[in-house]
């Protein structure tokens, strides 16, 4: 059976299970940007962000060969990535901080957008996503981890439960509280 563009994650990851490393690369580029931003804004830290997405992949790479569908990809890797932070806060000695500036104080970055918007727009955005960083930021961990693994890992509100260990309901009330205190605080800047 061959893959291609169009094909679902679960498809791609099967191959790659068997040896094809082209659909792994498909996989990979799909994802990194979402799992970075994930990983970033659950640390302080961009080397750390980097390491821990770095051992994501080794994570996925070594456990291909067990690899079995039953649920989507998307909770699978996040369910590494977030397994891959437990264990980081866990070595530090550290409950999980969430900042999304580094150590230096500079906000984690995106990968650069190619599009130029006229000045005066790209000022007033680049307020509204630094006022929604920290927002973010300020969000209780459990509602923050909720509202990244939806807007960066693209979950389900079933799919962030399964990667979280938690109950349907506490996963929505969680998203439900987190859009809430984020709605409302842009309000109260505008």
């Amino acid at each position: 059976m061959a893959w291609s563009a169009e094909s679902t994650d679960e498809e791609l990851m099967l191959h790659y299970r068997e040896g094809d490393a082209g659909a792994f690369d498909v996989l990979y580029a799909r994802h990194k940007g979402g799992l970075y931003r994930y990983l970033a804004r659950q640390c302080r830290s961009a080397a750390v962000a980097d390491e821990l997405f770095q051992d994501v992949w080794m994570n996925l790479i070594r456990a291909r060969s067990g690899y079995t569908v039953q649920a989507r990809f998307t909770t699978y890797l996040y369910r590494l990535a977030r397994n891959r932070l437990i264990d980081h806060y866990r070595r530090s000695g550290r409950t999980s901080v969430v900042s999304l500036e580094q150590e230096d104080g500079e906000l984690v970055a995106d990968p650069p957008d190619e599009r130029e918007p006229p000045q005066d727009e790209a000022l007033d955005a680049k307020r509204q996503a630094e006022r929604l960083l920290g927002l973010i930021a300020e969000l209780p961990e459990p509602q923050r981890e909720a509202f990244l693994l939806q807007q960066e890992g693209g979950m389900s509100v079933e799919e962030i439960a399964e990667a979280t260990g938690v109950t349907r309901e506490t996963a929505k009330s969680r998203l439900r509280y987190a859009m809430s205190k984020l709605r409302r605080g842009m309000q109260e800047w505008r």
